[in-house]
């Protein structure tokens, strides 16, 4: 009931904040004599979007359909994150071929909204595990301001609701990044480190598994080492190179103690 309630205080928040962008948009452009349709398009139908379907359920709605059963000797697992995870095999690099792996990353999203679809993108395709890479883009603030607290409790509870449907969980550690392009006024390699370290504990004190990415593609300022990025945030095939193997340890001791 409490998560049910987390969950829709998260819907009603975020969709007056998309609202009141939109909003404040418009009532900019009517102040300088100019009409909605004057604004950019492509802008205010992503806006529409948004406040049509927030956590973008949309997207792999289809797909999770389509899904066959999982077999009794099959160990499923969800890769379930933002822009880094949606990339992986689909722009760069290769995604774990002949295995029973599914990418359920959405590029941009926060971990409220991945809370928010973490019963249809994971708990309703019946996993063995879940590989949970989320953060940067709340400290980003991609959908509104976001404290480490908030981000804290938003993977306690997708913590919860795994163990509940009798999910193994592996937290992985936030990318190193020194900075973000898409808001460069924000230095984010101090929080990532706190936010990992928070990450950290948490499996320590829930027992679950920590995929520590970032000790293996840190440099010593906090970003991203030369060559694992193409932008300081998104891996290369070079960095995923780097990450396979983790992540794969990381399954095996979930699946296989």
């Amino acid at each position: 009931m409490r998560q049910n309630l987390m969950i829709s205080r998260a819907l009603i928040c975020m969709g007056l904040i998309c609202f009141s962008q939109l909003h404040a948009q418009t009532t900019a452009a009517s102040s300088s004599t100019q009409s909605v349709s004057a604004l950019d398009q492509k802008q205010v139908d992503h806006m529409r979007a948004m406040l049509a379907d927030w956590p973008d359920l949309g997207r792999y709605r289809d797909e999770n359909a389509s899904l066959p059963s999982v077999s009794a000797d099959q160990k499923r697992v969800v890769f379930f994150g933002d822009s880094i995870t949606d990339s992986w095999g689909r722009r760069v690099g290769t995604f774990f071929p002949g295995e029973p792996y599914l990418n359920r990353g959405i590029s941009g999203q926060t971990t409220p909204q991945m809370l928010i679809r973490f019963q249809q993108d994971v708990v309703h395709l019946h996993p063995a595990a879940v590989v949970i890479l989320a953060g940067t883009n709340d400290i980003a603030g991609n959908t509104g301001p976001s404290t480490l607290g908030m981000i804290e409790d938003n993977f306690e509870s997708m913590v919860a609701i795994a163990k509940q449907n009798g999910i193994k969980v592996v937290i992985s550690s936030v990318l190193p990044a020194a900075a973000y392009p898409w808001k460069p006024e924000i230095k984010p390699a101090g929080e990532i480190r706190k936010l990992n370290q928070s990450l950290s504990e948490l499996c320590r004190r829930e027992g679950l598994v920590y995929l520590d990415y970032y000790s293996a593609m840190a440099d010593d300022q906090g970003g991203m080492r030369v060559g694992l990025s193409s932008d300081g945030v998104h891996p290369t095939a070079k960095g995923y190179e780097i990450m396979a193997p983790l992540a794969e340890d990381a399954i095996k001791q979930v699946l296989h103690p």
